[in-house]
């Protein structure tokens, strides 16, 4: 048998990424000298440097991968972006710290595109985080995240440890967060059309439908996790994405929501509704350095799928 010599514990495990890595791990992609350990915040309150410790020292993990944060809409960011710092800069300076502490060898966090500058030039890319302030409306999330790459370069500098962290780009998938009003716009818009084809109403689409976006589905996420925390070794985050030639304009999503759910009403965009951001393009150019020839689900099978899972988990899915 082999011996187990990585036991890597995962924030915020249950959450959509969480999840997307479990199913990964359990499907074949997992390793005989790996244990892997999910914890959400039922087993400790990260906010709480006692109960991150504890946690530490209870499952004595080698390796982490850091998903756990207070996360929102737009409208929830805007209302409370002090919360949305407070809350996260304690979780991650816990996280990193205990990780330190007790001398875990590698910790993988993730980050999220929109703490990018508001003000800047397409396609982002990994050198660009901290050219300038990030949108005024998440601004407590976007910096708060900002600083798990400052503390990763200090863990780094002062005590050499292994500790990085991921960009992905509009995540979403099976266990998703489907609420129409507070979750992201894929979720929102598959919710939307259960609804409307429930009714038999028109499904209506906030702006223009015009915005681009590119997404990627959880479980190719997952996957890349897994080659981060193996094989990348840089401290300078690394930006997981599909191509900037992937990117779907919220009408396309849209209509291969429709397409997935069998949805046969009328189509409305109401443009008396803000756009947001018209794009938010991000440069893979990193990772298809390191991985040429990574293989991403299809966006339309990737819908599909997940379009499938939230049929089948209506009652118990997020929304």
């Amino acid at each position: 048998m082999t011996e187990v010599t990585k036991r890597i514990l995962v924030t915020g495990g249950t959450g959509l990424v969480g999840r997307a890595i479990e199913k990964v791990v359990a499907d074949g992609e997992g390793r005989p000298d790996e244990e892997w350990i999910f914890v959400s915040s039922r087993d400790a309150d990260l906010t709480s440097s006692s109960e991150t410790k504890a946690l530490f020292e209870r499952h004595k993990p080698t390796h982490v991968i850091h998903l756990a944060a207070m996360v929102g809409g737009l409208f929830k960011n805007i209302r409370s972006n002090l919360d949305f710092w407070r809350t996260n800069i304690h979780i991650n300076d816990n996280v990193l710290h205990s990780a330190h502490e007790t001398g875990v060898q590698k910790v993988v966090s993730c980050l999220s595109t929109c703490i990018f500058p508001d003000k800047t030039t397409y396609p982002i890319d990994e050198t660009m985080i901290h050219n300038g302030p990030p949108h005024s409306s998440n601004f407590g999330y976007s910096y708060a995240k900002r600083m798990i790459d400052v503390q990763n370069r200090g863990y780094s500098e002062q005590h050499g440890r292994r500790f990085t962290a991921v960009i992905p780009t509009n995540v979403f998938g099976p266990h998703d967060n489907f609420n129409i009003e507070d979750g992201h716009v894929l979720p929102g818009l598959i919710h939307k059309v259960y609804l409307a084809k429930q009714s038999g109403s028109a499904l209506t689409v906030w702006g223009t439908g015009e915005p681009r976006r590119q997404f990627i589905y959880s479980l190719d996420l997952a996957r890349l996790f897994l080659w981060v925390l193996r094989e990348y070794d840089e401290v300078e985050p690394i930006i997981l994405s599909v191509g900037e030639e992937d990117e779907v304009s919220i009408r396309e999503a849209a209509e291969a929501i429709t397409e997935a759910m069998e949805f046969r009403g009328e189509l409305v965009f109401d443009t008396t509704k803000s756009d947001g951001q018209f794009k938010k393009t991000a440069s893979n150019a990193k990772l298809r350095r390191y991985l040429p020839g990574f293989q991403f689900t299809p966006f339309r099978k990737a819908v599909k799928e997940t379009c499938a899972w939230f049929n089948a988990n209506y009652a118990n899915a997020r929304k």
